[in-house]
Order: C-alpha cells, then structure tokens, then sequence
C-alpha cells in the first residue's frame, strides 16, 4: 500500500473552548457548531481532509481538561485513544492561557502517544503580552509545537506537515516528568509487576499503567490485575500519603503543575505592552453582581426585538409569495382534474408547510442572535452569572449551557447535559429543558402576536413568554431537586473566555445551520403531518344535501366539524373549554405533538379548506374574529409549557436511560400547562368581565 492510499488517523484533544472544533472544521470544511463557551462538543465527530495527497480521518474528541476519566467527556476521550491508537494526537492548547492548557498536554506525554501540540489563538496571546520560545519549549518537552490561528486558518497548512512527520517518526519519548523521589520509588516498585500484564501497557508504557494505579484511576482498577501487584500498590499509596500527607492523586498533579510551571518559566516572556486584559475590564460591569442580570435581560429583550423588527419585512415577502403561489395554482387548475387533489396541494402541502416556512426569516434572526452572544463569549458569563440562582434551586451553573441551547432546540440542549457530571442535576435539568421556548415555538408566537396585540408590544410580550418560560423552569426545577432527585449540589466551577469578535462565517454558518434543521423539519415532518392532517380534516366528505342553503364559509365549517379532526376536537372539546380553547385549536394541539410548529400548519388548514390563497395576514384576520386576546395569550402559554415533542421526548428517554423519565416530562409538563392555563384564562376571564 502506498502512503497515499493509507489512511492517517488524527485525535483532535484539547480544553473546552480552546478552538478545537474550529480546527477541525477548518481542516475538514465540515459544519459543526462552534461556540465560545466550554461543553459544545459532546460527542465524537469524524471528518477527512488531504495534506500532500495523504488520505486523513480527523476525530474530534470532546473537550476536556485532564485524562482522569472522572466525567464521561474525559471517558470517552481517554477510551478512544487507548483502543483506536491514533496515528497521531493534535492537543490543540490556549496559548493565551498556557499553564491551565498544558496539563492535559502532560497527561498525554505520560501515555507515550505520538503527540503534537498545536498552539492555538497565537493573536491573543500576542494582545496579552505573552511571547513564546517555541524551539526551547520543544526540547523542553520533546514534543513538536506549532503556533496557529484555527479561526482565520493560519498555521494549519505546517500543522499537517508536522503531522506526517510525527506519524512517520513514531520516535519513543525522551523525557518524563520527574515526581520526586519518593513518587519514583513506589514506581519502581509497580512497573516490574505491571510489565507483561496488559496488552495495552506495551503501547503505552508500564509506567502510565503504575502511575495510574497510584492515581486510583478506576478504569485502570477495574482491570484484571495479579494479587501481589495489588497489594504492592496499596502499601505504595500508604507510603506517599505517610510521607505527604496528603492523597498520592494529589501529590502527582501537582508535580505535574510543577513541571508546567518551570518549563513556562523558561521559554514565556511578558513583554512590556502587557496590560490589564480588556476582557476582565468588561467583565467589571457584564459580570456584576448587580448589574449582571438587569444586562443579561435586557440582551436578551434586543434579540427578540432584532428577530420581530428586521424579519417583518422577509416575512412580508415569503407570505406573498405562498400566497400568490395557492392563488395561481387555483385560478390555473385543469377543469377536469379532481378538486381533492387541488385542496391537498393548495391547502395541504402550501397552506401547511408555506403556513411554517414564512416564519423563516424570524427563526433564521434569533439563531443569529443567540450565535452572536455565543461567539462573543457572553453566553459563558450568562452562566456564571446564573449560578447564584442554579445552586438556589440544586442545579450546577453549567446547567445554564444546555438551558441556553434550548432557546433553539430542545433535542441538541437535552444531549448536552452530558456535561454535567452529577446524574441528579443532569436528569433535573433534561425534565425541565423543554420549558425554554424553542424555536419551533417561534412560529406560534410570530402568529398569536400581531394577531392580537399592538406593534408596540410585540418584543415586549414575546419576551415575557420566554421569561415565563425560563420562571417555571426554575420552579419545576426547585420542586424536582427537593423530592425526585434530592440530593447535596456540587461546587460550579467554569472558564470565563475572553471576549472575542465573532467573523462573519463562524455567524453565518451557526444561522444557516439551525436554519437548514428547520428546513429539513419542514420539507419533511411537517410536510408529512401538513398532508396527514389535510386528509383528517378533508374526510369524511359531508353530503351535498346538507350543505344545501349554506354560504361558503358556512360549509366549509360543517365539513370541518364532520370531517375526523373536527370529530376529535369535538370529542376533546369539553377538556379544554375551561382554558378558552374551541375543538379548532385543540386538534391543532394535537398536531402539534409530532413538532410545536404544525400548530399554525394546522390552524392555517383549518381555516383554509375551501380556499386556495390563504396567508398568515389572512389567518390572523380569522383568529381576531373568533378569539380574544386573553384565548390568545393562553394559547401561546399552553404551547410554551405543554408537552414537547416527539423528537424531545425520544432523544430524553435515550439519554436518561429510561423511558418513565420521558413519560414523566411529557405528562409532567402538560398537566403543568394545563393547570397553568386554567388559572390564567379564569383569573382573567373574572377581571375582564369585572
């Protein structure tokens, strides 16, 4: 086999948020979300790219800080490198924040892996005042180091050709990092006993075997080991935690620290411009214990705002246009053709998805938003400043990332609680995650709104949805904590990265990828329930004698009322009566089941059948006429609190590991919205009438 026809195989490992996603997008052209804030990168990824016509399978690993397998991140990573043996690891580092980084580098070197570090973010360590003797710092670790800028791309063309060096090479590492004689006593002790005994210690070294044994490392502990060898290492830790007094875990970390430390010594200047960093300067007030929240608030106001404002316009547009489109095909039908299949074109598939698809542009704005508050490094202050209320109601401030992420969609949000180590604050989180209004909830809004309200209000109300929103979250949150899942919360610890301007395509990218999942929702899903729900609210066909004497607008109500949706939401009717609901909305709730977006679809069907070229404009008129703000604001309520949908409630069972978590979530929350509905429509109802 040539070397062009072998194929490479390259670990991207690295800290949360030191750009090792950027990386590997930029090496792969693939379009993963990157953010500015730790636990993005959850699970393994794979990509190819070609370097001087060599084949190369990248994997992202997930972000980690250290190889002690204590989470499952550092689990996951560890795992694949023992047992795929990468051609070569890439530990992507922050040079701006050198010490923290190289810890996990050193854990690396310990495993005898054929290793490059790749020095990321150079710019910003070269802002900071930071200088680096990269030559002196190689020989110091004896490990080949290139400084790069992953996000602008520079560097990345010398980073591949060390690669290929370092998987021709293979050379066997030359320095260790010295623990102290006491330390290298007891492992001279182990590694003869450790030598033979695993395959895998061959590849790695009896040395990283014994110094995990040391550590306590379960993973290691779990495997088959000789009686003597096991005895050998309890009186090993007894003798280091005698002469220390302190844990053998701890003395090794920090003789690692140690050796960082003197090697940073040697080959990092502090140049003259050093000044104090500009981020911790705009931290002084973003991060304020009293202005912290109010500015967070009000941030988070301005995106809604952007997403009503701006996409009124591009809205505009896109409802004209399917508009025109259910027109044209109506006035342009063949005579003889069936007038079944024209309502299911017209009123099912256009009135249906376009009913969704208008509704691109306010999606397409919020994920540009949210990106750009990401990509800044807000998002992780937003965490940091909600952890004060986090440990109020036993929930870790990391909690905060996954709630983030849930303001686009709740399936990606629930899969990133796996960065939360505590099974307890884990599930807590994943039941109440569906509570942050998603996107596909944004039509709905977008619909209710300016049905009902003035133009003046239309940030300020969508913004109390998703207060009210993130308010139960809370509450449900303090309930579960202290009776399902009770138990002591553990210390949040996080990184606060810098501040940085996002470019351009990372933005763009983030936009149109959220985007493109909520085209594919509709040319898909929605575009299969839009035709289901046609057909139910189509058939049966009412006779012609009793449509005899009625106006248009009169049959098309009793063929809705005769049709099966109108039999269901008949028989559903007197259920939700209490909460101003008529059986119109209730089969659209029903609908709604399968993805929140199919509400409107549904409610555009409803009112539709019969006519060809019906738009939100139109649909709105209709909703105005048969309701009342107050059954308007309940109906968005009741979305906003109700049960997820299908994909929600799939990807919870899976990652709970039981079903009966995601039939908790789904009957949970629909009796909270059910109940919460009640109240609002009743307490009001009184007031208006008083």
């Amino acid at each position: 086999m040539t070397n062009s026809e072998k194929k490479l195989t390259i670990a991207l490992a690295g800290n949360p948020n030191s750009g090792k996603t950027t990386l590997f997008n930029v090496l792969t052209g693939s379009r993963q979300h990157v953010a500015n804030y730790p636990g993005v990168t959850v699970e393994i990824k794979n990509g190819l790219c070609h370097h001087r016509d060599q084949k190369i399978k990248v994997v992202d690993l997930p972000g980690i800080y250290s190889l002690t397998a204590y989470s499952p991140e550092e689990l996951v990573a560890r795992q694949f490198i023992l047992e795929q043996k990468p051609d070569v690891v890439i530990d992507v580092i922050d040079s701006s924040n050198l010490e923290r980084n190289l810890y996990l580098a050193v854990q690396l070197m310990e495993m005898n892996v054929p290793l490059v570090l790749a020095f990321n973010m150079a710019d910003v360590a070269k802002a900071r005042g930071l200088e680096f003797d990269l030559n002196q710092m190689q020989l110091l670790l004896d490990v080949p180091i290139v400084s790069l800028v992953a996000r602008k791309g520079e560097g990345t063309e010398q980073l591949l050709d060390v690669v290929l060096r370092a998987a021709a090479e293979k050379k066997a590492r030359r320095v260790q990092v010295p623990f102290g004689p006491q330390v290298e006593k007891e492992l001279e002790k182990l590694m003869p006993l450790v030598d033979g005994q695993l395959d895998f210690a061959r590849h790695f070294g009896v040395r990283w075997v014994a110094l995990k044994l040391l550590e306590g490392d379960q993973q290691v502990l779990a495997l088959p080991h000789s009686a003597e060898l096991l005895v050998t290492m309890e009186q090993s830790m007894k003798e280091l935690e005698k002469h220390y007094h302190e844990s053998p875990d701890i003395v090794i970390a920090d003789r690692r620290y140690g050796f960082i430390s003197g090697a940073c010594q040697e080959t990092v200047r502090t140049t003259a411009q050093s000044r104090h960093d500009i981020s911790d300067q705009i931290d002084v007030v973003m991060t304020h214990s009293v202005w912290g929240l109010p500015i967070f608030a009000v941030l988070m106001y301005l995106v809604f705002w952007l997403t009503f404002t701006a996409g009124e316009i591009p809205m505009g547009w896109m409802e004209s246009l399917f508009g025109w489109l259910g027109g044209w095909i109506t006035s342009h039908w063949p005579a003889g053709w069936s007038e079944h299949l024209r309502s299911l074109v017209v009123d099912g598939i256009i009135g249906g998805v376009g009913g969704v698809l208008i509704f691109l542009p306010n999606i397409l704005l919020l994920f540009l938003g949210i990106a750009f508050l990401e990509d800044t490094g807000y998002m992780a202050r937003a965490a940091f400043l909600m952890d004060r209320l986090m440990h109020k109601i036993g929930l870790h401030g990391k909690s905060f990332i996954p709630m983030l992420i849930g303001f686009g969609c709740s399936v990606p949000a629930i899969m990133a609680t796996r960065i939360l180590e505590n099974r307890r604050t884990r599930l807590t989180t994943m039941m109440v995650i569906p509570l942050f209004s998603c996107g596909a909830r944004l039509p709905i809004y977008a619909l209710i709104i300016p049905a009902f309200f003035a133009p003046a209000w239309y940030g300020p109300i969508m913004w109390m949805m998703y207060i009210i929103g993130v308010l139960f979250a809370v509450l449900l949150a303090l309930l579960l904590r202290n009776t399902l899942f009770k138990g002591e919360a553990i210390p949040f610890v996080m990184e606060l990265p810098p501040y940085r301007m996002p470019t351009l395509r990372s933005l763009m990218l983030h936009m149109w990828d959220r985007g493109w999942q909520y085209l594919q929702k509709a040319g898909t899903v929605i575009l299969g329930i839009s035709i289901l729900l046609w057909a139910a609210s189509s058939y049966p066909k009412i006779s012609e004698d009793k449509l005899a004497g009625l106006d248009k607008v009169q049959q098309q109500s009793a063929q809705m009322q005769y049709s099966i949706t109108g039999r269901v939401g008949r028989l559903i009717e007197p259920a939700i009566r209490p909460l101003g609901f008529d059986w119109k909305v209730g089969t659209a709730l029903i609908g709604a089941f399968a993805a929140k977006e199919v509400f409107v679809a549904q409610m555009g069907i409803v009112y539709s059948v019969g006519e060809g070229d019906e738009t939100s404009d139109a649909l709105r008129q209709r909703l105005r006429a048969d309701y009342t703000p107050l059954k308007g604001l309940c109906i968005m309520l009741f979305c906003l609190l109700s049960s997820p949908c299908v994909a929600t409630v799939a990807v919870t069972a899976r990652e709970s590991g039981s079903w009966k978590w995601a039939a908790l979530q789904y009957f949970g929350l629909t009796a909270v919205a059910y109940a919460a509905t009640l109240v609002v429509y009743q307490v009001g109802s009184l007031l208006i009438g008083g």
